[in-house]
This record gives structure tokens, sequence and C-alpha cells, in this order.
């Protein structure tokens, strides 16, 4: 996605919604029950029941886009939490989208390196 910029926080969310909701619909859940700005710099995770369709509900600019995804075979990884919602990196993002499972593929940890 051209428009979406490294620094952007992506947040799953961790229930499942009805996909026939579009974007007004998936806006006011982000700001009602996610608690969350759609507004902000972020993107917003949404799967069904079946874990085989997603939507991502981004803010660019002057209006939302909506990335819908279905599997024609397999089911999303989706991540386990207690939580309403689960924040991730913009690859873990990218992961899921894969069919990988996010869990099981932790980042590499950030090296520090001063000298050659």
């Amino acid at each position: 996605m051209y428009f979406v910029t490294a620094d952007a926080a992506v947040y799953i969310a961790r229930e499942p919604v009805d996909m026939r909701k579009q974007i007004d619909g998936l806006a006011l859940l982000v700001q009602e029950v996610l608690l969350l700005d759609p507004f902000a710099n972020q993107l917003f995770v949404f799967r069904n029941r079946g874990n085989d369709k997603l939507k991502v509900l981004v803010w660019h600019d002057n209006g939302f886009c909506l990335l819908y995804k279905r599997l024609e075979r397999g089911r999303f990884s989706w991540p386990r939490s207690d939580e309403n919602v689960v924040q991730c990196s913009l690859r873990e993002l990218q992961w899921l989208l894969e069919g990988l499972n996010m869990e099981q593929l932790p980042p590499r940890a950030k090296l520090s390196v001063a000298r050659v």
C-alpha cells in the first residue's frame, strides 16, 4: 500500500465482525468498540467468523480506503489475546495477509552497531 507510512500502527480486532459492514460501519466500530481514532495514521484489521475473510480500514488524506481479502482455501491465523484489540507491526500484518502465524514468527531483534 503506497500511502501507508512505515510508522503506521496496526490494530487487529479480536472478535469477528459481520463482513457486510462497509467503511462507515467499520469506522464506527473502531471509534465506539475499539476506542481508537479511525482518522489517525493507523490500519484496522477485521475478520469474519470463519477466519477466511478480512478487511483492512485506513484513512488516507481525504477519505477511507478498504482492503478486502478472501482466502480460497485455508484460514487466517488470528492472534490470540484477551484484549479487545491487538497491536502489531506492518511486517506482522504482511505475515497475516500471507497466511503465516504471527505468534510463531517473532521479529528479529534490532542490533545497535557502531563499527564495521
